[in-house]
C-alpha cells in the first residue's frame, strides 16, 4: 500500500500594534498579546463576543483580554439571541461579526433590539467598507462598525467612550 503525504507550510506577517497605558508601552515584543498590561478602567468590561470563525473569536477574547475586560462566546447569532434571552449576562459591549451561519450580524442586531437590549453593538466586517452593506448593519442597530482584522487600536477609542459614560 503506497501512502502519499503533503505537508503544507504556512506563513503569517504579524505586525506589531503597541498600546501606551499610562507608565510605557505595554507589549515587548513582536505579536506578543500575551504580555500587554491592561488599560485601568473604573469597571471591569463584559463583552460578547458573536462569530463563527474559531481564530477570530480567539483574536477578539485575547484583545479584550489584553485591555482588562471579560469576554463570553457566541458562535452564531442564534447563540447570542439565546444568551440574552435566557438572561445569563448582561454585556457593556457586543462584538458582532456580520457574517454567520443560522443567523448573520444584520438579523441578530435587530433581533437584541427588539429585545430592548441596550448595549453597545459594534460590527466586527471585512464588508465595512461597502457601503451599502455598512449601511443595512447600522440600520439594525449597531453602533459602530469596524472593518477587520479588529485591533485594539481600533476598539479602543470606542471602549473609552462607552467606560467614560
Amino acid at each position: 500500500v503506497y501512502v502519499r503525504r503533503t505537508q503544507f507550510t504556512i506563513f503569517f506577517r504579524i505586525q506589531n500594534h503597541c498600546l501606551k497605558t499610562k507608565s510605557k508601552m505595554a507589549t515587548k515584543s513582536t505579536g506578543d498579546i500575551e504580555k500587554t498590561k491592561s488599560i485601568e478602567m473604573k469597571k471591569k468590561l463584559n463583552v460578547l463576543i458573536v462569530d463563527d470563525d474559531p481564530l477570530n473569536l480567539k483574536i477578539h477574547e485575547r484583545i479584550i483580554k489584553t485591555i482588562g475586560g471579560i469576554s463570553q462566546m457566541a458562535k452564531n447569532g442564534e447563540e447570542a439571541v439565546i444568551i440574552h434571552r435566557d438572561g445569563r449576562a448582561s454585556f457593556d459591549l457586543i462584538l458582532m461579526d456580520k457574517e454567520m451561519p443560522e443567523r448573520d450580524g444584520v438579523s441578530t442586531t435587530k433581533k437584541l433590539r427588539e429585545m430592548k437590549v441596550t448595549s453597545m453593538i459594534v460590527g466586527v466586517t471585512s464588508l465595512a467598507d461597502r457601503e451599502e452593506e455598512r449601511r443595512a448593519f447600522m440600520e439594525a442597530g449597531l453602533n459602530h462598525c469596524l472593518a477587520k482584522p479588529l485591533t485594539k487600536e481600533k476598539i479602543l477609542p470606542l471602549i473609552n467612550h462607552l467606560m467614560d459614560a
